[in-house]
């Protein structure tokens, strides 16, 4: 089956979805309107409500939804086949995921930039907001567990994709101090945005030269050490202003996230990847190596953020409602946002499905368990010497859809050498992915906490109050680090794809329960029939 149909549907779908469907939901559903003060504007502090323009608040919006979900949830499902993966990316994210985002953003705005579980107090009653708050703070805890641990997994023992990632923090804190405090007191957007895309490039070269330096060994860290080196950085993250570090670094990364989609679809449009899986396989009836259940409804769990996603809602009315300049930017970052992580879901799905199965699975099976598949690998062999790692046996989805989307590099002219260096970029590009969501999940569970510890100690319930913050933020990594620390994918990811989907829906009835409230009860079916499904 060739890629090339396939991908260019997809795209044909997704620009017919912003163009009409977002519109209509814009101008009839929610009426949005420039003349009113957004919450940024209204709240002005410098450290969570800062107008920001529409571009940098879209990379920090995209970067903060797309974690691990759009890129490991499509290359685990593709143990399904590769049909029924396809389909519901492009319907449940036009019809789901896009209108659920869109829908929260914009309730959330208009309630000052609060939480999801505060909004439900406000539309339906005190006592629904706050079993809403409960839900969704030990909902975020187990989402957060299931996106860090990919990156504990893709970057244990691996020094370059260390070095690299490490070397885009000092990066983005001189491009916040460059973008939002500049002698001009305006906000720059041309010179922080080129030197940190130098900067990175640079970073993933030296990532290179670095591994295999002497001092390879100085960032060759075991699985726990990352993660405790990551809920440290979770914990920085939430507490330093949004501007300084938050905010650059995930715009920074959209840079290499939006860049890496065009030169994957450029790279599907060139070489062609055949589809090499089956479109249904009998695993979807359950028991299979990777995912042990059925394809209804593991196949929603495991994709999860491609299509739809409850952690999605956390970030609409967390982070994002709060640094918003217009009412009508909520469109092209709420909507506009989630039709590129279904585009990364579906181009993660073709990467996967373009590897032989017998590699695939080797790759994400234990080697016992592969044994007992009657499959036999075709080019691991050759992956793994050419990427300098042992792939076999390297589960949870990073390291096959790595492999995948090096070999669709690798077809493209003059890059047929340069499969170590394409597979520890998307590496590189994945953990980026994954840990801006991380970061960003860290401030919003924060928020809700403090939110919630509020009702009781009222200090708790300003954001501006620094010991409340430190508290806050260290229960939070706490709760999610001792999850990584402690669990592995197998457990983890179908508890994060369950919870995920739980908190999708309470989003949806939220949102169905706000357009019911402003007088739009005729609208309503946007966010009630998705609810159903989902639910």
């Amino acid at each position: 089956m060739n890629t090339f149909p396939i991908l260019l549907g997809a795209l044909c779908v997704y620009a017919l979805a912003y163009r009409y469907y977002s519109a209509f939901i814009a101008a009839k559903a929610l009426m949005l309107d420039d003349r009113r003060t957004t919450p940024a504007h209204a709240f002005e502090d410098g450290h969570n409500y800062v107008p920001s323009p529409k571009w940098v608040l879209f990379g920090h919006h995209f970067a903060a939804i797309a974690g691990a979900g759009p890129l490991v949830g499509p290359t685990l499902a593709a143990q399904f086949g590769f049909a029924p993966g396809f389909l519901w990316l492009l319907i449940g994210a036009v019809v789901a995921g896009c209108v659920q985002d869109f829908t929260v953003l914009v309730a959330s705005m208009r309630h000052r930039g609060r939480s999801l579980g505060d909004i439900a107090r406000t539309e339906i009653s005190p006592f629904a907001g706050l079993v809403a708050m409960i839900a969704v703070l030990f909902i975020l805890m187990v989402t957060l567990a299931g996106l860090g641990i990919v990156v504990v997994n893709a970057l244990a023992n691996s020094p370059w994709g260390v070095f690299t990632i490490g070397m885009t923090i000092p990066i983005a804190l001189i491009m916040g101090v460059w973008m939002f405090k500049s002698s001009s007191g305006q906000i720059k957007i041309t010179g922080p945005s080129a030197f940190g895309v130098v900067c990175l490039l640079a970073a993933v070269a030296g990532g290179h030269a670095f591994a295999g330096s002497s001092l390879a060994g100085t960032l060759t860290f075991t699985p726990h050490q990352i993660t405790i080196m990551m809920m440290i950085y979770g914990f920085v993250a939430s507490v330093l202003p949004v501007w300084l570090l938050l905010e650059p670094r995930d715009y920074l990364s959209t840079y290499v996230k939006l860049g890496t989609i065009a030169v994957l679809i450029v790279g599907v449009f060139v070489v062609h990847p055949n589809i090499q899986f089956p479109n249904v396989t009998p695993f979807i009836h359950g028991g299979g190596p990777i995912i042990k259940g059925p394809l209804f409804p593991f196949l929603f769990v495991t994709i999860a953020c491609g299509a739809i996603s409850g952690f999605h809602s956390l970030v609409s009315s967390g982070t994002t409602p709060k640094m918003l300049d217009k009412e009508t930017d909520a469109r092209f970052i709420g909507f506009g946002a989630m039709l590129c992580e279904s585009l990364v879901g579906v181009l993660a799905l073709i990467a996967a499905c373009s590897m032989n199965p017998g590699d695939y699975f080797a790759i994400n099976c234990a080697p016992d368990v592969f044994a007992k598949l009657g499959m036999h690998t075709v080019n691991l062999d050759m992956f793994s010497r050419e990427v300098g790692e042992k792939l076999a046996g390297r589960s949870g989805g990073a390291v096959s859809l790595a492999v995948g989307m090096a070999q669709i590099f690798r077809g493209l002219p003059g890059m047929d050498r340069l499969m170590g260096y394409w597979y520890h970029y998307a590496i590189m590009f994945e953990a980026l992915f994954i840990l801006t969501t991380v970061d960003t999940g860290t401030r919003v569970a924060r928020y809700v906490l403090q939110e919630l510890i509020g009702k009781v100690y009222k200090p708790f319930g300003n954001n501006a109050w620094m010991p409340g913050n430190l508290a806050a933020t260290t229960l939070v990594v706490s709760g999610w680090g001792y999850m990584i620390y402690t669990g592995n994918i197998s457990t983890i990811w179908p508890l994060f794809g369950t919870g995920n989907q739980l908190l999708a829906t309470i989003a949806l009835a939220v949102s169905t329960t706000f357009l019911m409230n402003m007088g739009k009860a005729r609208y309503a079916w946007i966010t009630f029939l998705p609810m159903c499904f989902v639910g």
